[in-house]
């Protein structure tokens, strides 16, 4: 039985674990707050706790998990005992980031050179890293290990620079000159890289006085990395239980957990829920007492902005609760209020336990998850942009109320209730009493309410008699908002755009936000059609009985807003079969809307991955003929339309199909305009993760290959019929393009591919649509076919298959045997450059689209 490449180095690593236990005696003595009470537990900014230790060997578990601390450095650094890798941040339950570096000097006569880096004891596994590597003219390869012998997988090539790089400046874009980057995924003890110089003859060394060390030696350092970490005096918890006396989940109220990655090769002690503390020590798990009921600081900042900022919570040390309600005002002026990095605070309101938070992470989060060590998770919320609850403490009400030192609810007037999840208890919160209004969180923040009956009947007898002329002075100040929106997103532009080109006149509507409005009935949340990365979209009826989808961005820069009319412009002059066509938009409102052509059908992705509920079920040959229409689409876009478009955010959701299944291409929210005399451009990084380009992540290069990467996932969805980030058997997640091209390696298509694919095509159809999927997602975009080879390839895949069952048109063939003599050469050199058979004793090879036959096929047909 062969033993696969990433299965050898889990088996090797258990034999080593196993081998490591039958050895291994550990200190009786159980560690305790007492006897560790003189041990270090600190380094710089970084903190640690038992099982690791610094010192004597009492601080520490084993010796794998000793800690050196250098002390001659500014900040201090922390190193494991035995080795030179180091410390970044602090350790996790089960998780550590770390950094390590290794250089390698050229020397004469050598071209292949050899790395290895081993974890810091038996007791670790390297989880991701993340590594550049500088130099020049060598290709990087990583070794593994196998029964056959070692076996290299090409990683990155680094050329040599213009004279005069340095490391540095190779490292600032590390595109594959004088720098490349790779990463890797394993869980294993150690790492071999491999790097062999390019080209036949000996290495000399460089001797030009005013060339940098790339040209000399070989740098690997990490840019993120990150081991896993366990106890091995047993291989599982179950023997762990049995053998108590190495049992390293002492305390009480602790939880054995086997390795999630690696079976039988050792486990992790946690506090069980509603604990918090270290599971290593002797009453070490607590129940929560990281809440501090008075501020711990006088004259703290309690606005960011326009946006109050209430106890508990706080800007600076000392002003919040715990640390877990401890905010960021990145910017006063803008009252730009930050939970952690990746969450925009909008509002707080403490007496309804609730926080206004919007999700601006580059990958969206299901839930709203704050982790701060030695901190539980107490806020509870989901979506981009949500009121989330939050408690102050993981206690009941009754514990505490107990504890009256650490009691949240300190004003009269106020009291304690329960905070819930549908996952269970997270905790407790304060409220005012009915009655009292105010913050029921510091001493005489509940007031009550006292309101006469003569100031509410005055009040009432004002308010009646102001009625009409609120109405209308808001009716006036509407008007003049949506006049002042007009002003600021460039109306005038536009208009003037609009009147300078006699055929934009025809095709772009500038509509009232009255119009969309009575269109959305007043944007009903009824009317959502979906939402996204960038923004809303509504269904609407125009006053012409048009449906049309209506779009509603998100927030837009202001020194964007004329690259964005610019856009509106011209993407309103594509007319084009497979492209959604966009009407025109609503400059009244703050962000401008955008309408679009309502697709009724739904997207690919929705089809392709809703199982057994789909209405409608994909035949191969629908398959090929949406691939080949999106294709045409993208082709069109690159190269076709008067300013190239990159769309920067393919994926089968942006897929969408009419009332007759026909595919059109939606969503340039993301997408750039692109001067014809420019290959790409350099924007931040915006896509989809599963979809996004890894050379467009790395570089923040766009061009012309980044849709077709893109595309060559949609590909690969098309014929496995998985999700681009998909659960495995064992419950993690899966990269669907890595996946794929892995099982391309391990064995033969057909056995990769989905049961209806292998059904309904030919092997030479599965083949080289695979083979085309595979050429997209090279990682160099020079390396990938262009979106028109890409749409030719499909075209003359489904031309082929339709012929063959007599589905093609009798009156195209004539024009297709004109067509044959100057075509066939240059129809079966593309095919074959991209893995397609074309047979002439089959009769079909004079189906293949020139780019005459396209040409004449196109006649009359909207592009």
């Amino acid at each position: 039985m062969r033993i696969s490449d990433a299965a050898l180095p889990l088996l090797l690593l258990a034999f080593a674990v196993a081998t490591i236990v039958q050895a291994y005696h550990g200190n009786m003595t159980l560690p305790s707050a007492a006897t560790l009470a003189g041990c270090k537990r600190s380094c710089g900014n970084l903190t640690f706790d038992y099982p690791f230790g610094t010192g004597s060997s009492h601080c520490f578990r084993q010796p794998d998990f000793e800690l050196i601390c250098d002390d001659t450095t500014r900040p201090p650094r922390l190193f494991f005992g035995n080795s030179t890798t180091e410390i970044v941040e602090s350790p996790d339950s089960g998780f550590i980031n770390v950094a390590f570096s290794h250089t390698i000097s050229m020397e004469s006569n050598v071209s292949m050179y050899n790395m290895s880096w081993d974890t810091p004891g038996k007791s670790f596994a390297l989880d991701y890293a993340l590594m550049n590597i500088t130099g020049c003219n060598f290709d990087t390869y990583r070794v593994l290990h196998d029964h056959e012998g070692d076996m290299p997988a090409k990683l990155c090539s680094v050329t040599c620079p213009k004279e005069g790089i340095t490391e540095a400046v190779a490292r600032q874009t590390c595109n594959g000159t004088g720098c490349c980057s790779i990463s890797v995924e394993i869980a294993a003890n150690s790492l071999q890289l491999m790097f062999v110089r390019h080209g036949k003859g000996n290495y000399e060394p460089d001797t030009h006085s005013n060339r940098s060390s790339l040209w000399n030696t070989i740098n690997i350092t990490t840019v993120r990395a990150s081991i896993l970490w366990r106890i091995l005096d047993q291989l599982t918890c179950a023997s762990a239980m049995d053998n108590r006396t190495h049992n390293a989940c002492v305390s009480r109220n602790s939880t054995c957990i086997d390795d999630l990655f690696i079976p039988a090769v050792g486990y992790i002690c946690s506090c069980d829920g509603g604990y918090q503390g270290n599971p290593y020590i002797l009453d070490g798990c607590l129940r929560d007492t990281g809440y501090h009921p008075f501020q711990q600081k006088k004259n703290c900042t309690r606005k960011c902005g326009s946006i109050d900022i209430p106890y508990p919570f706080g800007l600076e040390e000392g002003c919040s609760a715990r640390k877990l309600f401890q905010l960021n005002c990145t910017d006063m002026s803008s009252s730009s209020l930050q939970l952690n990095d990746n969450y925009h605070v909008k509002y707080i309101k403490v007496n309804k336990g609730l926080v206004g938070i919007e999700d601006t992470s580059y990958f969206k989060h299901d839930m709203y998850l704050m982790h701060v060590s030695k901190e539980p998770q107490l806020y509870i919320g989901s979506g981009e942009s949500a009121s989330v609850q939050w408690a102050v403490a993981n206690l009941t009400c009754q514990e505490a109320w107990q504890n009256k030192s650490g009691y949240a609810c300190v004003s009269n007037s106020s009291t304690c209730l329960p905070v819930d999840s549908r996952d269970g208890y997270i905790g407790y919160r304060c409220e005012c009493t009915p009655g009292f209004q105010g913050n029921p969180y510091v001493q005489d923040g509940c007031q009550g309410i006292v309101i006469g009956f003569s100031c509410g009947f005055g009040i009432l007898l004002v308010s009646l008699s102001t009625m009409v002329f609120i109405r209308r002075w808001k009716n006036d100040i509407q008007k003049q908002l949506q006049r002042k929106h007009f002003r600021k997103n460039q109306g005038l532009l536009l208009e003037q755009l609009i009147s300078s080109d006699e055929n934009a006149s025809d095709k772009t509507k500038i509509f009232s936000l009255d119009e969309l409005e009575k269109a959305t009935n007043n944007f009903d949340p009824t009317r959502i059609l979906g939402h996204g990365g960038h923004g809303m979209v509504y269904k609407g009826i125009l006053s012409d009985q048009r449906v049309v989808a209506i779009k509603r961005s998100k927030d837009i820069k202001e020194g964007e807003i004329s690259q964005f009319i610019n856009e509106v412009a011209i993407l309103s002059q594509i007319n084009h079969r497979n492209i959604v066509k966009l009407f025109g938009c609503c400059l009244e409102t703050e962000v401008p809307l955008l309408v679009y052509d309502f697709i009724p059908n739904g997207s690919l992705f929705d089809i392709l991955h809703s199982g057994s509920s789909s209405r409608f079920s994909l035949s191969w040959d629908d398959c090929l003929r949406i691939a080949v229409e999106a294709a045409g689409a993208l082709c069109y876009l690159h190269s076709a339309a008067s300013v190239s478009v990159f769309h920067r955010d393919v994926k089968s959701s942006n897929i969408l199909l009419d009332a007759n299944y026909t595919a059109k291409v939606a969503d340039f929210g993301a997408s750039r305009l692109v001067p014809i005399d420019q290959t790409h451009i350099v924007t931040n990084v915006q896509g989809t993760f599963g979809y996004l380009d890894p050379e467009y992540y790395h570089t923040g290069q766009l061009n012309e290959k980044s849709d077709v990467y893109s595309f060559g996932v949609v590909l690969v969805e098309l014929l496995l019929r998985r999700e681009p980030i998909f659960t495995t058997v064992s419950g993690s997640k899966q990269n669907l393009s890595n996946y794929f091209l892995w099982e391309l390696k391990a064995r033969p298509i057909k056995e990769i591919v989905a049961a209806q694919v292998c059904e309904e095509a030919t092997e030479e159809e599965i083949k080289s649509v695979s083979s085309l999927a595979e050429m997209c997602l090279m990682l160099r975009s020079e390396d990938r076919p262009t979106m028109k080879q890409v749409e030719m390839t499909l075209q003359f895949l489904r031309t082929k298959r339709l012929t063959s069952s007599h589905a093609a048109a009798e009156n195209d063939e004539e024009m297709q045997s004109l067509l044959h003599t100057r075509s066939e050469v240059s129809c079966e050199s593309l095919a074959n450059n991209l893995g397609v058979s074309a047979n002439p004793e089959s009769g079909n090879s004079h189906k293949c689209y020139s780019l005459e036959q396209e040409f004449i096929s196109s006649i009359g047909l909207p592009r």
